[in-house]
């Protein structure tokens, strides 16, 4: 669904740049706090969202054919908010939007703010939100957090076509009637949501199987274990009065005897290693761009096949970036089809991976250094 120059005109573009630099802005900030939360440090977390920039990447360049002539890829907004938070999921698919408009030629430069508003902002906050209110009404098991995931990728992406189809209706080029927008995109984004939903699915799913602590949606979802303790009778001496039943004093007695004795707080857990998942996620990452990448679909992608279709694409203009060494997920002056593109698609991996994992550690080191968010982090003394 990536837009490209010419489609909408520039005051919209302008104005969705404006929305787009704001909603970064205040994803920046509230990233500070979902790097850093449940233990886990910011040495840890920060890699593991620019692993999941890296991802997304990598499967978008995965399309599968969804009907007759069209195909659909990942729009990740709603596996980036679930795995990571809301906030860092924007950041996420920002990175992604920019570093495929700048390498790769893949969405117009005058079109980011619009990409970055439809494809960031719409998938990622449509679907956080429903998956909140999902798991909240679902029993408390990890299998809800699958199903929380796939409805809510589901519904992520026929939003962002309802999104686009606004942002046409208010700036767009071609003189085509935005009803007729609105049925094809929609249409045909649905179906391409279902491919979506399996993959964010999937790929929550696993992560929930081996290490649920590191995905964000799933925060909570383990209730806390409660120490109980079970009655001891003890029996009277020959001839002592009774009093009240052994029963019930011996629980007393060892509350009496657990108040009186200092308390000291219960060692805190050491967090776990993320190498392995890391490392795990950087491989899958390279497989699909590097590999399994030759194999996806040629056809248009939905809006691609809608904008023809419906002659939306006659004010196309040619991408600022046309002529650069990797346009159109190839490596200039490489003829073999199959090592330019799985070169291409492992640079865009690294590439990809080394700007979150910096724009991430930065926002960590930010939030070590300001006032406010460590003085909401450190508790009072009395």
């Amino acid at each position: 669904m990536h837009v490209p120059d010419g489609f909408i005109n520039a005051p919209v573009s302008v104005a969705t740049g404006a929305v787009a630099a704001a909603a970064v802005a205040v994803s920046l900030r509230g990233a500070r706090r979902e790097l850093g939360g449940d233990g886990l440090g910011g040495e840890r977390t920060a890699p593991l969202a620019g692993l999941v920039a890296a991802f997304i990447f990598a499967v978008q360049m995965l399309n599968f054919p969804v009907a007759a002539g069209t195909s659909g890829h990942l729009l990740g907004g709603a596996l980036a908010a679930i795995l990571v938070g809301p906030y860092t999921g924007v950041l996420c698919v920002s990175v992604v939007l920019l570093m495929q408009g700048v390498l790769f030629a893949d969405g117009g430069l005058t079109a980011l703010g619009v990409n970055i508003t439809d494809m960031a902002i719409t998938t990622t906050v449509v679907a956080y939100l429903l998956f909140r209110g999902l798991v909240k009404v679902l029993p408390r098991k990890r299998r809800s957090i699958t199903v929380a995931s796939f409805v809510s990728a589901l519904v992520s992406v026929p939003a962002a076509a309802l999104v686009f189809t606004l942002i046409y209706a208010l700036g767009g080029t071609a003189d085509v009637s935005t009803g007729k927008v609105l049925t094809a995109m929609v249409g045909v984004h649905v179906l391409i949501g279902i491919g979506e939903a399996a993959i964010t699915a999937l790929t929550v799913g696993a992560v929930i199987a081996v290490r649920p602590d590191l995905v964000y949606g799933a925060r909570g979802l383990s209730k806390p274990l409660e120490l109980k303790v079970a009655p001891v009778a003890v029996p009277a001496a020959p001839g002592a009065p009774r009093t009240e039943p052994a029963a019930a004093a011996a629980p007393a007695a060892a509350s009496e005897a657990a108040e009186a004795e200092p308390k000291s707080p219960a060692p805190a857990a050491a967090p776990r290693s993320t190498k392995r998942v890391w490392l795990a996620g950087v491989a899958a990452a390279l497989v699909c761009a590097g590999g399994i990448s030759y194999y996806a679909s040629a056809s248009p992608d939905g809006l691609e096949k809608v904008a023809h279709d419906q002659g939306i694409d006659k004010q196309e203009k040619d991408h600022a970036a046309k002529d650069s060494p990797l346009a159109d997920y190839s490596v200039k002056d490489i003829t073999d089809a199959r090592l330019s593109g799985g070169l291409a698609g492992v640079i865009g991996v690294g590439a990809t991976l080394a700007v979150g994992s910096g724009v991430f550690f930065v926002v960590r080191r930010r939030r070590d250094t300001d006032p406010a968010v460590t003085d909401e982090r450190t508790p009072e003394r009395v």
